[in-house]
């Protein structure tokens, strides 16, 4: 005769799972049995005028504001033009001749420009205050047309 397929881990396996089963449902009454209460009412959450949370609805007689849907923006403003044809003015921050590049940093804004040799109307050294043009290169804006203002 064959013996029994239940053996003890089996039996103590089902055991644990029952009692966790039986646990779970304590819990559960538990829960319900000190529930506050208020159902959905009491989880409601309301977003004001000005983007905050609260708890307390809204006025509905309070007056609303109307806004056009076409005002509203999407995404990134869309950038202003800037004029490339008017010269700025700036100083050389950094120039190796030997390699022939250098940057410039535009007065007001503290913008930096990359600036070529073959960008240059003069030879200019660190520390002079230059006049330029601006032109749309593969990494960015270049300055060009670059003259030393005395």
């Amino acid at each position: 005769m064959a013996r029994s397929q239940n053996t003890f881990q089996k039996k103590e396996r089902e055991k644990k799972r029952l009692q966790k089963r039986k646990e779970k449902e304590m819990k559960k009454e538990e829960r319900r049995a000190n529930a506050s209460g208020g159902g959905l009412d009491e989880m409601m959450a309301y977003v004001d005028e000005f983007g905050n949370i609260t708890d307390t609805p809204p006025d509905p007689l309070a007056k609303k504001k109307e806004i056009k849907a076409s005002s509203i923006e999407i995404g990134v403003p869309k950038q202003e033009k800037e004029d490339m044809t008017a010269e700025r003015r700036g100083k050389v921050s950094f120039f190796n001749e030997s390699k022939g590049y250098g940057f410039i940093n535009q007065d007001g804004t503290q913008e930096r420009f990359f600036v070529h040799v073959n960008g240059l109307t003069e030879p200019v050294q660190e520390g002079d205050k230059v006049g330029f043009l601006l032109e749309k290169g593969m990494k960015g804006m270049n300055a060009v047309s670059v003259r030393v203002i005395r």
